[in-house]
Formats: C-alpha cells, sequence, structure tokens
C-alpha cells in the first residue's frame, strides 16, 4: 500500500487513475484509526473504484494545545488495518503540517449560516473555521467525486455540507451511520486514552440517549434535558458538558416540538480528562 507524503506524487497518482475512468472516494481522517474509520473506507469502496484516505492531525482545529500534543499518532499501525480492508484499492495521504499549510498554518474564516455558532462552536472557539479550512484543503487536493464522514460527528457533517454548497465543490458529501462498540460507546480515537474505570463508565452516554429518545416521545424538551442533567449530577466519573436537543436543519436548540421537523439529541461529556461526544435521531 502506497503512501503518500507529498500532494504533487498524490495529485499525479489521483489524476492516473481518474485517466483510467475510475471514480474516487475520499475518508479524511486524524489518524488513531478504528472500525468506526474503517466502516468508512468499506462505504467508500463499495461506491467507488478507489478510495483515498488522509491521515493527518490538523492543528487548525484544536483551540487546545495540549489535547493536539496528546492526540494519538499511529500511522503505522493504521496503515496495517486499512491494508486488512484492502490493499490495492486505498491510497493514503500523509502528508506533513508544510505540505498541507505550506508554512501558513492558520484557519480561514468562514460563515455557515450560523451552524457554527451552535452546540460544539459555543464550547470550541474557532474550532470550525478550522475544520472547513482543512476539508476545504483536501478536496482541491484529493478532488473526490465521493467523501465519506460519520455521523458522530453530526454538526461538522452539517457544516461540511454546506461548505459544499457555498463554495460550489465538486463532491458529493456522504454521511455514514454511528459505528458503536458492543456496550453502546460510539467508536473514537478518543477512547484509547479512557483509564479503565472510564472506560466501564463511558456507555452510559448512549443508554442516558436512548431514554432520552423514549422520554422525547411524551415529554417537552426542557423536560428531556432537566431529566438527562439530573442523571449525569448523580454519576460519580462522568461530567457533563451540554445536553441539547435540536433541529437537524438549524441545529438549534428546540423551543417547542413541531410534527413537521426532524429532531436530534446531541450530548458532550468528560470522562476525566477527555471529552466524548455522541447524538441520536430522536423522530
Amino acid at each position: 500500500m502506497k503512501v503518500f507524503s507529498d500532494k504533487v506524487e498524490l495529485v499525479k497518482k489521483i489524476n492516473q487513475l481518474k485517466a483510467e475512468n475510475n471514480s474516487i472516494g475520499f475518508v479524511p481522517t486524524m489518524g488513531a484509526l478504528h472500525q468506526g474509520h474503517m466502516s468508512l473506507v468499506k462505504q467508500g469502496l463499495s461506491n467507488n473504484s478507489f478510495v483515498v484516505v488522509s491521515i493527518f492531525v490538523n492543528p487548525t482545529q484544536f483551540d487546545n494545545a495540549e489535547d493536539l500534543k496528546k492526540y494519538p499518532r499511529t500511522l503505522e499501525r493504521d496503515v496495517d488495518l486499512l491494508k486488512t480492508v484492502s490493499k490495492d484499492k486505498i491510497v493514503v495521504y500523509a502528508p506533513t503540517v508544510d505540505d498541507i499549510y505550506e508554512g501558513n498554518a492558520k484557519s480561514e474564516s468562514f460563515n455557515f449560516d450560523g451552524l457554527e455558532f451552535e452546540m460544539e462552536g459555543k464550547f470550541r472557539q474557532g474550532h470550525f473555521d478550522g475544520v472547513g479550512t482543512i476539508v476545504k484543503r483536501l478536496f482541491e487536493i484529493v478532488e473526490p467525486n465521493n467523501a465519506y464522514f460519520g455521523e458522530k460527528d453530526f454538526q461538522q457533517l452539517a457544516i461540511i455540507k454546506k461548505l459544499v454548497s457555498k463554495y460550489n465543490i465538486p463532491v458529493k458529501v456522504v454521511g455514514c451511520k454511528i459505528h458503536r462498540e458492543t456496550n453502546g460507546l460510539a467508536m473514537s480515537s478518543r477512547n484509547e486514552r479512557l483509564k479503565p474505570e472510564y472506560k466501564k463508565a463511558a456507555p452510559f452516554i448512549f443508554k442516558t440517549l436512548q431514554s432520552a429518545k423514549t422520554k422525547f416521545g411524551t415529554k417537552s424538551a426542557n423536560k428531556v434535558t432537566e431529566w438527562v442533567t439530573k442523571q449525569f449530577a448523580k454519576h460519580e466519573l462522568l461530567e457533563l458538558e451540554y445536553f441539547i436537543i435540536a433541529d437537524v436543519d438549524t441545529l438549534k436548540p428546540v423551543k417547542r416540538k413541531s410534527n413537521k421537523k426532524t429532531y436530534r439529541a446531541f450530548i458532550a461529556a468528560y470522562a476525566d480528562d477527555i471529552r466524548l461526544i455522541d447524538n441520536i435521531a430522536l423522530n
């Protein structure tokens, strides 16, 4: 499996594949790959001739320098895992910061019609400018036919769809179902850093989301939010950062339920110093 660290060489390879009438799928990642990523790659391979997987810990989307420093970097293991899916249909792009940013690792400023100010945007300043910057840059380099993103980062998925539509980027963005561990915990590269007792406690997040979904059938968004807040207040190990029931189109919190709208519940919680996010469709 060829691993490219130079965008010029990568583009040469992609152009050669396209000249032979191959379609290109794209899965951008920050590495520390797990079966959730593999499910995106498999979906990409089922719709395209080849899949480009980028492995790049993007500095412009971290608002916490310590978090950036601690983020796992496991390129060799990542490549071995990708080989279990396909040895000859996956192209890996593992660039340096300079190869991507050419000495100017700064975020562009974006207007995502307000999507960037909800939920994660309130707690992680400048995060979505960083996401928009790197995804736009990668789309310009790879020029894929289709790109695959997990619904675990649902707000990010909505923002990338907005990016593609606002900048007329010719790529189809495909949202893929959340891949979970057997205990229900949403798969994340951060899970590897959980101490054993927190790893054991973390499935409580998804269990609470499932209960919230049931309660939302008969109770108001406010009542459900109050209930979730109380459940976390009683928990010894997990600390709730936010729980929000939002309209999937605007990501704004629900004031009054409407049968004409689609809702999703979003949660962020800390397990020790590790921040975990998850969400669930409500209707």
